[in-house]
């Protein structure tokens, strides 16, 4: 399949990444939740809030003179169309929006070209309110015209939102508007398990797009103070984007590994235990490949097709697969090693590495070891960052 990266609407810088100038007294900006609108937003590091209500009215100020502003209207506009319009009105706007389904939602994406300004904007529909109302959001992605490097940063943020915490668990709306998905097809799984799934048409070459393209994004950051919180952002990204495009493999390959081998044992952590081994021993067969010029992630609609991956691919597709089956999971990441493992919350002998509270039993994705086992040259914990992805 032979396509641009994005439709001609969009413009994402992927030549080379230059490391962003980061302003000193920026704080980065955690991941957003609004209680009040249901929605959630994770800017890249880097960003700022600098203005703003706290309710309805936020404005970011990111690396570079990158701005990000969300605005939320309620009972103001009849739909995204009326907001969109207006906003390229009140902007003087030369761009116009294009629309599409996300969701079930309606939402509008458009260039933004404006007193000397450019950039994205994107309109969402919100949650239904208990007065019947449907909220709309508009975001504002820009910068002065030519910044360089801005555009990565302008669809990595707006690719962040999430309307509702159902859409947590979609490619974000800039992937949906730029990949259309196409239909499933029946498509056979690694591992000679003889299982196949229902695997829309583009999304192997769509989830790797998103892979390269936050992978340029965490470049721009490795040097810097934010490297942790980049590379945790890196992970969960491509997390949520891959939820979906995969969910029925993981399905598939859960009922295969509870149903095999050993009866199950009537105590469930006991079967959820046996179910990570052999979903364990499932990754651990894959084809080792690297990419020492590009992401070196393979995706994981490739890798759970293909079965090949370095430690990072493997490390997430495994924990997915419990996450699918509601065994609590996550992975661990380090810079010294330049390696990854799975973590998952379960019974049983073997390291553990503490994160967000938990003390997580460690999973070993490239040598056929059992779960819990880690060479000791790697055992300090103080090496290892943890990623969680709830």
């Amino acid at each position: 399949m032979t396509r641009k990266p994005l439709t001609q609407r969009l413009r994402p810088a992927l030549a080379a990444a230059i490391l962003l100038v980061l302003a000193p007294a920026l704080l980065p900006a955690e991941a957003l939740y609004s209680p009040s609108w249901g929605f959630a937003l994770h800017l890249p590091p880097g960003y700022a809030l600098v203005e703003g209500n706290g309710f309805d009215r936020f404005s970011f100020r990111g690396p570079s003179g990158a701005m990000f502003d969300l605005l939320v209207y309620d009972g103001v506009y009849s739909g995204v169309g009326e907001m969109m319009d207006d906003a390229a009105l009140r902007l003087s706007n030369e761009g116009s929006a294009a629309f599409f389904d996300y969701g079930g939602k309606r939402a509008a994406i458009m260039n933004l070209d404006f007193g000397g300004f450019e950039g994205m904007a994107l309109g969402l529909e919100l949650a239904e309110t208990a007065r019947g109302s449907v909220p709309l959001l508009l975001a504002l992605a820009y910068a002065s015209r030519g910044t360089e490097n801005v555009e990565l940063l302008h669809v990595s943020a707006l690719n962040s939102l999430a309307p509702t915490a159902a859409h947590a668990r979609l490619p974000g709306p800039v992937m949906t508007f730029a990949f259309p998905r196409g239909e499933p097809v029946d498509t056979p799984l690694a591992g000679g398990l003889g299982l196949s799934a229902a695997i829309r048409e583009g999304d192997a070459y769509a989830a790797q797009w998103l892979v390269d393209n936050e992978f340029l994004v965490l470049t721009l950051f490795m040097h810097s103070n934010y490297w942790q919180e980049a590379w945790v952002r890196f992970y969960r990204a491509i997390f949520r984007d891959s939820w979906d495009r995969i969910a029925d493999a993981a399905f598939r390959l859960e009922r295969a590994f509870r149903d095999g081998g050993a009866v199950r044992d009537p105590d469930p952590a006991v079967g959820d235990l046996a179910l990570a081994r052999r979903a364990l021993s499932f990754v651990q067969g894959f084809v080792y490949e690297r990419d020492f010029e590009g992401s070196d992630f393979v995706n994981m609609v490739s890798a759970v097709t293909e079965g090949r991956g370095d430690c990072d691919s493997r490390a997430m597709l495994w924990a997915m697969i419990l996450a699918q089956a509601n065994v609590p999971s996550a992975i661990m990441v380090s810079r010294l090693h330049s390696h990854a493992m799975g973590l998952a919350d379960l019974p049983g002998e073997g390291a553990r590495f503490e994160a967000g509270g938990t003390r997580w039993l460690v999973a070993e994705t490239i040598v056929p070891v059992d779960i819990g086992l880690i060479a000791a040259d790697m055992s300090d914990p103080a090496n290892w960052l943890g990623v969680l992805f709830e």
